[in-house]
C-alpha cells in the first residue's frame, strides 16, 4: 500500500511546532519548565495538534533532537565513508561532536534527559550515538570492552553535566573540549 503524502497544512503545523520548540528550549534557563502549552502558543497551533503528531512532551523532544542531529549524522557518515584518519582520532571526533552538541543544545538535551523516558539510555538518539562510538572503539587496538567503553565515554558527556559545566562552574566551550580530550587520552591511554 502507498503511503498517502503529508497535507500541507500538516508539514506547515509541524515544522513550526518544531521550530518553536526548538526555540523555547534554547532560550530558556529551565527546560524542564517549557510547556507543551508553551510550544502550542508560539507555535499557533492547539495543544492537541503536540499530543496527536508527537504523543507526549518526550516525543516531541525527540523530534526536535532528531531534527538538529541531522546534519551531524550526515557529517558522521561522510567522514566514516572517507575513512581517513586513524580509530582513536574518529574516536575522538565522535567524541568532540557529541559534546559540541551538548553544548550548543544543552537546554534541549537537557529537558530530553528529564522528560521521562525512563532511562536516558533509552533515547534513539543515544543509542544511535553509543552504536557508531562502539563501532569505532571496536577498531581500536587495547580496547576489550567497546560495548561499555562507549557507555562510560558518552557519561562524560551527559547534558547535565555539560550545562553544570558550561552555565554553573562558567567552564568555556574550548577548556571542556580539551579537558575531554585529556579524558579519552587517561581511557585508552595516550598513545597515538
Amino acid at each position: 500500500m502507498a503511503q498517502r503524502a503529508e497535507r500541507a497544512d500538516a508539514v506547515r503545523n509541524r515544522e513550526a511546532v518544531l521550530a518553536a520548540a526548538d526555540a523555547l528550549f534554547a532560550a530558556s534557563s529551565s527546560p524542564q519548565n517549557v510547556s507543551m502549552d508553551d510550544i502550542a502558543a508560539a507555535a499557533g497551533v492547539g495543544k492537541g495538534t503536540l499530543f496527536r503528531r508527537f504523543g507526549d512532551r518526550a516525543g516531541l523532544i525527540g523530534a526536535v533532537i532528531a531534527t538538529r542531529l541531522e546534519p551531524i549524522r550526515n557529517a558522521v557518515q561522510e567522514a566514516q565513508d572517507a575513512a581517513v584518519s586513524s580509530p582513536r582520532q574518529r574516536v575522538l571526533d565522535l567524541l568532540d561532536a557529541s559534546l559540541r552538541f551538548k553544548i550548543e543544545n544543552r537546554n534541549l538535551m537537557t529537558a530530553a534527559e528529564e522528560a521521562g523516558l525512563g532511562s536516558p539510555y533509552q533515547a534513539e538518539h543515544y543509542g544511535w550515538w553509543h552504536g557508531i562510538l562502539r563501532s569505532a572503539l571496536e577498531q581500536v587496538p587495547g580496547v576489550h570492552t567497546p560495548e561499555f567503553t562507549a557507555h562510560a565515554l558518552l557519561a562524560a558527556v551527559r547534558a547535565d553535566l555539560v550545562a553544570y559545566l558550561v552555565d554553573e562552574q562558567k567552564m568555556a566551550p574550548e577548556t571542556l573540549r580539551t579537558a575531554l580530550a585529556a579524558h579519552l587520552d587517561n581511557v585508552l591511554g595516550n598513545g597515538r
